[in-house]
């Protein structure tokens, strides 16, 4: 049997991974940043050597992607780079298998057609260009990696879009979402999933894209997630919703690579009744 290590184990991909394993009966060890900072490379040096796993679940991130245009530039570079390449030359040197989860944010969003994995990236946001110097930093140290592109990410453990709608249905008749904004939802569940099925079934190393199949904008989105609820739900421009760090327009990634490994994925709308019925 494998051993696991999952960083950012309390968050919202940690802890869905966690459970899940502990479901399958896996031999894991989850860390939060408190009892692994990822940023001392020593202290994950030691860790790494405490729990000798043979996989890395590399889920910790900065991802306020709005705090990171300013006030949180040093810590998103200092998690989401630094963190990431102390991550990466620890396994790398401890013979060790990582999954780094990456983002959408490393296109530009101008794309009218689905991102292929081999596309060149251009991002645009702090927190994107962050995410990218993580991948790129794993692919220079690291020969035993895979690399998963996600996007528009909801689930059972944390702050999120999905909890969001539901929370502001409960106290307005109506609400406006943004309907120039293409993407892929992706549920926590899923992600995990294949997090795990990469590395059961040896899928060759290397860099995935994988969200929940279809796509769809953020009112779309929020329209199927309260379709039961009793509240009207209007699309609006994203110039009605200035935020600092600026959105992908189009950040649909195609899911060919994974779908080639055997992996069935969820429909987004699937995904979201079955989030709901967890």
């Amino acid at each position: 049997m494998m051993r696991y290590l999952v960083t950012g184990a309390r968050g919202q991909l940690g802890t869905e991974l966690s459970k899940m394993l502990e479901r399958k009966g896996g031999d894991f060890v989850g860390f939060d940043s408190k009892e692994m900072d990822i940023t001392d490379y020593d202290a994950v040096e030691a860790k790494i050597n405490e729990v000798q796993p043979d996989v890395i679940f590399h889920c910790a991130a900065y991802t306020a992607v709005d705090p990171a245009e300013d006030e949180g530039k040093e810590a998103n570079w200092k998690v989401n780079v630094d963190g990431t390449r102390n991550v990466a030359k620890a396994a790398k040197k401890a013979g060790v298998i990582l999954v780094y989860i990456s983002t959408d944010y490393v296109f530009d969003g101008k794309k009218e057609s689905e991102y292929q994995v081999d596309d060149q990236p251009n991002p645009q946001t702090e927190y994107g260009r962050a995410k990218l110097a993580g991948e790129e930093a794993i692919r220079e140290i690291m020969d035993k990696y895979y690399i998963i592109r996600t996007s528009w990410v909801f689930g059972q453990y944390g702050k999120n879009f999905v909890f969001t709608m539901l929370r502001l249905a409960e106290t307005h008749d109506t609400l406006t979402v943004v309907n120039d904004q293409v993407g892929r939802p992706t549920w926590t569940y899923t992600l995990a999933e294949f997090m795990i099925y990469a590395v059961e079934h040896q899928v060759d190393y290397g860099t995935y894209q994988l969200s929940n199949d279809g796509s769809c904008t953020w009112y779309e989105f929020a329209k199927e997630i309260l379709k039961d609820n009793d509240v009207k739900v209007l699309p609006v421009t994203s110039s009605e919703f200035p935020q600092k760090a600026s959105r992908p327009a189009h950040s649909v990634m195609s899911l060919e690579k994974v779908k080639k490994t055997g992996f069935i994925i969820m429909n987004w709308k699937e995904a979201i009744s079955a989030f709901k019925k967890a």
